[in-house]
């Protein structure tokens, strides 16, 4: 076994333990908050309040994952930008694989790079399935129109037909709203995988890019390693991509599901020590080393860096909310 280990080990298999453990304990307290329908009787009426807040942070409606934050952009526009991220990046790792092979998977680069491209193919597939319910309420929408002014038109007057269409289709707007807001529905499977894996993305593209570019790039040079590129491409516009969408995307981003971008890095972890274990000898990155004295102070490190990775993209999505709806409150929709 390549795996050697020494007392101060155990340290670093405690603080991902932790972590593991605690991600899982904050996941189930966010999944425990949400009462059920008869309990909810039960309930103060200021409880309630606070539950209602914590179930519209925690829960994924339905057209999230595929509308626009913007009033009057088509879903298709959403749609045309994550596939061609998405086919962008793919051809970038292809690029990738072809020139270093695929020992490029064992970096932690490789891995995030493959749950963009993954997340960026789902949230194509939810987009195109919006399109369609999109495309066909509006058919829906047209059809009672015609019908409706075909059967008023000959006994009402003109102008008091018109008004009675418009303040009809105000009433119904803002009851459609009023229902949108109180009884939607919440996303299926695919729709709560499209929300964890973009929060998960954020969170793990901001770390990979953090530690390429203040890390390795000043202080691990060397002839094994030079900056190519290809590499400072996938360094830089993984992010990039996921920042086109967030500014078009409605989704929420609650600060609990930095959880799954824990146990994302917890995973890769593991993994190296299983790959260890099995008999690899390499270590991609210097500081998951466990023959050194300091790979504690490494592990615990690397464990902090993750909250102002998260941090930063949940005060960039915050940003995006208050800029936009201050500037644009006709066009931005929160």
């Amino acid at each position: 076994m390549a795996l050697l280990l020494y007392w101060y080990d155990s340290f670093c298999f405690a603080i991902v333990t932790v972590a593991v453990a605690g991600s899982i304990w904050v996941l189930h307290g966010s999944d425990r908050v949400r009462p059920s329908h008869s309990n909810r009787s039960t309930i103060n009426e200021s409880l309630r309040d606070r539950v209602r807040v914590s179930n519209r942070v925690s829960q994924v409606s339905h057209s999230r994952p595929w509308m626009s934050c913007w009033a009057g952009l088509h879903p298709a526009w959403l749609l045309a930008g994550r596939a061609a991220s998405g086919l962008a990046m793919a051809v970038m790792l292809g690029w990738d694989i072809h020139t270093y092979g695929f020992y490029v998977m064992i970096y932690y680069t490789g891995w995030t790079f493959m749950l963009v491209i993954i997340y960026f193919v789902l949230a194509t597939i939810i987009s195109a399935h919006g399109c369609w319910s999109y495309l066909r309420r509006d058919v829906s929408q047209s059809e009672e129109r015609n019908e409706f002014l075909k059967g008023d038109m000959e006994d009402s007057n003109p102008d008091a037909e018109t008004c009675r269409i418009d303040k009809n289709a105000d009433d119904t707007e803002w009851q459609s709203q009023q229902k949108h807001e109180d009884n939607e529905q919440r996303a299926g499977f695919l729709g709560y995988a499209v929300q964890i894996i973009y929060q998960t993305c954020a969170g793990a593209v901001l770390l990979t890019d953090i530690v390429f570019w203040c890390v390795i790039v000043p202080f691990m040079s060397s002839d094994q390693f030079k900056l190519s590129l290809l590499m400072g491409c996938m360094h830089s516009l993984n992010l990039v991509f996921l920042l086109i969408d967030t500014a078009l995307n409605s989704l929420q981003f609650p600060l609990f599901r930095m959880a799954y971008f824990v146990l994302w890095s917890c995973a890769y972890i593991i993994f190296q020590w299983v790959l260890h274990a099995c008999g690899f000898s390499w270590w991609p990155y210097p500081f998951l080393e466990l023959d050194t004295p300091w790979a504690p102070l490494w592990y615990f490190g690397m464990a902090l860096v993750h909250i102002p990775c998260y941090g930063v993209y949940a005060l960039a999505v915050k940003a995006k909310v208050l800029f936009f709806s201050r500037f644009f409150p006709h066009a931005f929709i929160k």
